[in-house]
């Protein structure tokens, strides 16, 4: 039953502050390690995602109906892509990016997936080509990030670098979302999500193997406590939104995402040692948000 679009601002608030706040504790991990004198490089960082999506899922499987019935009927070589794109390939470029660049610089450069939806969905679902406006928002939205990343303020590492990672992670999750639609037809939202972190988590934890070696040392009381917070921000973010997905229309909820990254951006900049806003990231923020806002309003109506 379709209920109030107006009782869905909190629930959504709710699921924008758990995804809003990975962004610092990753980064806050990144620094305990740096702190404690722990060498690390890209495949500890990996095995770090890898050991957190392998237990959300697994989280999200178990409060899932029946998984293993959906699992028996949903075509393999569906669910392997989904997995690849929505969570191998999108987050060994997330946390590569979010290690080079700021939290707030990484937060706001995730709201670009709603850009390559636009331009993936007629070249892979064979939807209509944007329109005129809506290219004219596409060129207001890399104009917002080219401001970003000109002028991200203090903290911000190398923010080209980690912003094009961090837009690659965008790119194959928005890939990741429109496989969706070849398995929502076998799997329900829970089990499809359970499987794709858990399987995703897999194979990030076999990508870092030359990692394995120094799981203890990576994996003090500190990291272990923020992991039990991203595994829970996972699940309970997820379980919370695919719950929505039952109650409300999806334009309503895809007008709300805007939420996400505002949170992270906000969140980093509060939480995080050394960071602070530049007028680049503050109006390129305001551009790329604003362009989102109007584009999912436009495909709305």
């Amino acid at each position: 039953m379709i209920r109030s679009p107006y009782f869905v601002f909190l629930p959504v608030l709710l699921c924008a502050l758990l995804w809003g706040s990975a962004f610092p504790a990753i980064k806050m991990v990144y620094i305990h390690w740096a702190e404690s004198g722990v060498e690390v490089n890209i495949f500890d960082r990996w095995l770090f995602a890898g050991v957190r999506f392998t237990f959300a899922g697994l989280g999200l499987l178990l409060i899932a109906k029946n998984p293993w019935a959906e699992w028996r009927a949903t075509p393999k070589r569906w669910l392997a892509l989904l997995s690849v794109n929505q969570t191998l390939l999108q987050y060994l470029f997330f946390y590569l990016g979010l290690s080079l660049s700021s939290g707030s610089l990484s937060a706001l450069m995730a709201s670009t997936g709603s850009f390559w939806w636009m331009l993936l969905a007629p070249l892979m679902l064979g939807t209509a080509w944007p329109q005129l406006r809506q290219w004219l928002i596409l060129v207001v939205g890399a104009l917002g990030v080219a401001l970003a990343v000109y002028a991200p303020g203090a903290g911000a590492g190398n923010p080209l670098l980690g912003a094009i990672c961090i837009m690659l992670a965008t790119f194959f999750g928005a890939v990741g979302i429109i496989v969706v639609s070849k398995v929502k037809t076998t799997m329900g939202s829970r089990a499809a999500t359970g499987f794709t972190l858990f399987l995703g988590g897999v194979g990030l934890c076999l990508v870092a193997v030359p990692a394995w070696g120094s799981l203890v040392l990576l994996f003090d009381a500190y990291v272990m406590g923020v992991t039990v917070w991203l595994i829970m921000v996972s699940a309970l973010a997820f379980a919370v939104w695919n719950q929505l997905s039952l109650q409300y229309p999806v334009p309503l909820l895809a007008s709300c995402r805007f939420l996400i990254p505002v949170s992270g951006v906000l969140q980093s900049l509060l939480f995080l040692p050394g960071e602070s806003a530049g007028w680049g990231l503050i109006v390129g923020g305001l551009l790329v948000v604003g362009s989102m806002l109007v584009a999912t309003r436009m495909k709305r109506d």
